[in-house]
């Protein structure tokens, strides 16, 4: 099995008056080596400063949501769990500063919501742990970094999935199977729920041979609307 980068992203969250709730979302540059073009959450690889800070806190296992909530300050300068100037400290963290280095973080908000390990591709692998949480009324509006990503949006889980389908949008195939989760629920109140009912288990797609094809699939038993997706229509990073 290919070495893994440890990485997490953050899928954040806000009600509409009415409808499902819309999440925030970046369109990665199309020219980058890892999922150019797609419409991803914010996140990223989990870096050494994440795990310092974990561990002066007490918890490692803290790592992954700190890298989170740094990913999504970077990426589209909101800041959930740190109280401060959102501009100064994106940008320290575009300088190299650690996520220590900011305010005294609170990485309470973010629920564990799942958790994916493709072992498809042979480089660039990423061990990813994805949080829900909810939009902060006083947060600033998105701001795209321009960097490894050119738009930020809200959007619904419906209608993310239904411009990939129009092929509007690329999805790589754990995004879509988290927003055909996420898009069962009417508000965040019962996305938070449907995180806090099941368990967080170490999901890594397979091909599996059937007589229409060969599909991609996952467990049956962690949540997931659909578990399986035509090999030819999967995007897999």
């Amino acid at each position: 099995m290919t070495v893994a980068i440890p990485a997490a992203t953050l899928i954040l969250l806000r009600d509409r008056a009415e409808g499902a709730p819309e999440i925030l979302m970046v369109e990665r540059a199309a020219a980058m080596a890892f999922a150019g073009g797609a419409l991803v959450f914010p996140g990223g690889r989990i870096d050494a400063g994440d795990e310092a800070l974990a561990w002066a806190m007490g918890d490692g296992d803290l790592a992954p949501r700190l890298a989170a909530i740094r990913e999504t300050i970077e990426e589209a300068g909101i800041a959930i769990g740190v109280d401060g100037d959102i501009a100064a400290m994106r940008a320290a963290l575009a300088d190299g500063a650690p996520i220590g280095a900011l305010a005294p973080v609170n990485p309470s908000a973010l629920i564990p919501y799942a958790r994916w390990r493709p072992d498809h591709m042979p480089v660039r692998v990423f061990d990813t742990w994805f949080y829900v949480a909810r939009l902060p009324d006083d947060a600033p509006p998105a701001r795209v970094d321009a960097t490894e990503n050119v738009r930020t949006l809200w959007i619904t889980a419906d209608a993310a999935l239904n411009a990939a389908d129009r092929r509007e949008a690329t999805l790589l195939f754990p995004t879509r199977c988290v927003l055909a989760r996420l898009a069962q629920h009417d508000d965040v109140d019962g996305v938070l729920a449907d995180a806090r009912r099941w368990p967080v288990r170490t999901i890594t797609p397979w091909i599996e041979e059937r007589e229409g094809g060969s599909v991609v699939r996952i467990p049956d038993d962690l949540g997931y609307p659909f578990t399986a997706q035509p090999t030819e229509r999967a995007v897999r990073g």
